[in-house]
């Protein structure tokens, strides 16, 4: 089996899986509680929020951990909108964010929240001047993402952010779910307030992830209660989940100092085999992260190369997994100006470094069979 749909979620680090059962066991206190138990897990809390701070070059005191991208998201852009409407209700964000993102945005529609959703060119990002241009005086948060997580397009976050920066009232926030890793973001660089990212993206756990939250930025919280994580995030902790996040995000950014060019290699072999066929045309830029591949076979329908691939003992996906059951057309593809042979018919490798040169060309192989195997 050859897995290639790590943007959809990835294999759990073995010592990942061992750190959240180590500390389910022996440290399954409350870190409320006054106690030895307790204070034990709250001490592992402070240790774990420590680390993260650290390898995210931030505060400790700005990180709150969460359950993922979604929540993070929400708690974003809600948390803005509903502690700051006093000073304006206007959000910018882009066509191609996260459906976390979007229905977010377009539930505070309904509340009297006024959304620009920004344009992107034909290599799925959006101008830096299109952002500024967007902005007037009741403008509160821009929300864009890093990496877009179906064609690996990279945003112009630090231009961004150094256009924010002028703003006094406005907040800038970064989903980062797909970036993590293998795309560099300085938060600090970037003058970003706040940035959502998620464990089961880097070989963590599904459930897991945290939200930076830049030091006296206020939110309003979307759980009320005992006043955990700061008073952002009420409820007992999951301190398991937040020791194993800490885990695999040391362990990811190992794996990203170490190996700083292999997805770049991996991604290039994938385009250049593929390419080879008259069929496919490549949708992901050039310049675009190095883990997503984004193609389309034209004339084929992707659920069937999909599930042909898949007997053949390889994993791959149409569009995001979080919209992947929706109709056939892919929206990001549309948003960038491609026709509809090529919105309908794209399909998304995402790659990990645990992947390998001769896994890349097995599958180019096993692609091109299918192909010349399955009716159009």
């Amino acid at each position: 089996m050859i897995y290639l749909d790590n943007s959809a979620t990835t294999k759990p680090f073995t010592e990942v899986i061992e750190s959240f059962q180590k500390v389910s066991e022996r440290f399954y206190g409350n870190p409320s509680s006054v106690h030895q138990f307790g204070t034990d897990a709250e001490a592992l809390l402070r240790k774990a929020r420590e680390q993260a701070a650290t390898l995210l070059d931030v505060s400790p005191e700005e990180i709150i951990f969460t359950s993922g991208g979604t929540e993070g998201n929400n708690m974003a852009i809600k948390g803005i909108a509903f502690a700051h409407q006093n000073r304006g209700k206007h959000i910018i964000t882009t066509q191609i964010e996260h459906p976390s993102v979007l229905d977010a945005c377009k539930a505070l529609e309904t509340l009297g929240f006024k959304i620009t959703y920004l344009p992107v060119n034909n290599m799925g990002c959006v101008t830096v001047e299109d952002v500024e241009n967007a902005i007037t005086d009741e403008t509160i948060l821009i929300s864009i993402m890093h990496v877009n997580n179906e064609l690996g397009s990279v945003q112009p976050i630090e231009e961004i952010g150094d256009i924010a920066a002028k703003y006094p009232k406005l907040f800038f926030h970064v989903d980062h779910v797909q970036g993590l890793g293998k795309v560099d973001l300085d938060f600090k660089k970037s003058k970003i307030d706040l940035c959502t990212v998620s464990g089961h993206k880097i070989h963590g756990l599904k459930g897991t992830g945290l939200l930076y939250v830049k030091r006296a930025t206020t939110l309003f919280p979307l759980f009320h209660g005992g006043g955990q994580e700061r008073g952002f995030r009420s409820g007992t902790e999951n301190l398991a989940g937040a020791v194993s996040f800490v885990k695999a995000l040391r362990l990811i950014k190992e794996a990203q100092i170490s190996n700083k060019m292999k997805l770049k290699t991996l991604n290039d072999k994938l385009r250049n085999c593929l390419e080879a066929g008259e069929e496919v045309v490549i949708n992901s830029p050039v310049n675009g992260a190095p883990h997503i591949l984004n193609f389309s076979a034209l004339g084929y329908k992707p659920e069937v190369l999909i599930h042909a691939l898949e007997e053949k003992g390889f994993y791959i996906s149409t569009k995001s997994a979080c919209s992947s059951k929706d109709a056939d057309e892919s929206a990001i593809l549309t948003a960038c100006g491609f026709g509809f042979d090529r919105s309908s018919s794209a399909l998304r490798i995402s790659l990990t470094y645990e992947n390998s040169i001769d896994e890349m060309i097995t599958f180019c192989e096993a692609f091109h069979d299918v192909i010349n195997s399955v009716l159009k």
